[in-house]
């Protein structure tokens, strides 16, 4: 891999020839941190990837999403245009879990909810309380490696998500900018803001992402999850379309959007529910 500064953040092969070893790029140079290659030391913990497209994802993409049948991309959560974010289907919901696929049905990665202890997992059982707790997530890629770490920070009023490298390098911090109508969020990088996420109407399901020029890079669209899962499960289906290559340190906090949506508005319901 050559060390380009538009090379996606993730964690590759060890330039510096350590064997079956990756090690992280954090978009700008190699860092000291690596891992043993999963994929090369035993089976991968993923999912077998289906044979072809699955007709139901893309049926969620084309058909409720709206957007047109495109050519692969770079197989990678940092290089395809669309996201399919599905989240798993529970009764009661004490850890969120979300699967992440491509626009043919291909699965890139995973989000994991992290550092839960038994108490607030029991806290979560007996009442409604999400919006008063820390939420941890790791957005992990086809090999099960870390490559974003998400932490939404308790809440009273607005939410607030703070989105890092694995190693904890800070990346940026995505902000609710209010309470009342279509609600907004700030993307700010040092204190800077890099782009906004926008509400299309005030039940906050469809979302336009700009940048800082006030033009659209991307749109997070919320589909159905069936009769089923709407009225038994708590669980939420996301699409994700970025319109071009973005890039760092936009890319990845447009890649954290439909989670940190997710996660700062329906899990606590705006703090009504």
């Amino acid at each position: 891999m050559t060390t380009q500064s538009n090379t996606p953040a993730g964690w590759y092969p060890d330039p510096h020839g350590a064997a079956q070893t990756l090690r992280y790029w954090d978009g700008a140079q190699w860092t000291e941190h690596t891992n043993a290659n999963q994929q090369a030391q035993a089976a991968p913990q993923m999912p077998q990837q289906p044979a072809g497209p699955d007709p139901r994802v893309q049926r969620q993409v084309q058909q409720q999403a709206g957007v047109a049948a495109g050519g692969p991309g770079g197989g990678s959560l940092f290089t395809e245009p669309v996201l399919v974010v599905n989240q798993k289907a529970k009764l009661i919901e004490l850890t969120n879990e979300y699967k992440v696929m491509d626009q043919g049905g291909n699965q890139l990665g995973s989000v994991v909810q992290v550092g839960q202890s038994a108490l607030k997992k029991a806290l979560r059982f007996v009442a409604s309380v999400d919006q008063f707790l820390t939420h941890k997530l790791e957005i992990r890629d086809a090999h099960g490696q870390p490559v974003l770490l998400l932490t939404r920070p308790a809440k009273f009023l607005k939410s607030r998500v703070i989105v890092a490298r694995p190693d904890g390098q800070p990346i940026g911090e995505i902000v609710q900018q209010n309470m009342i109508g279509k609600i907004n969020f700030a993307m700010n990088v040092n204190g800077r803001q890099v782009g906004a996420i926008k509400a299309e109407n005030w039940r906050a399901w469809n979302f336009a992402i700009v940048d800082h020029t006030d033009k659209e890079v991307a749109r997070i669209t919320k589909t159905w999850e069936g009769l089923a899962k709407t009225m038994f499960t708590t669980a939420d289906n996301y699409v994700l379309q970025i319109h071009y290559q973005l890039p760092e340190p936009l890319l990845s906090l447009v890649v954290a959007t439909a989670l940190t949506v997710d996660t700062a508005l329906k899990q606590d319901s705006r703090g009504f529910g």
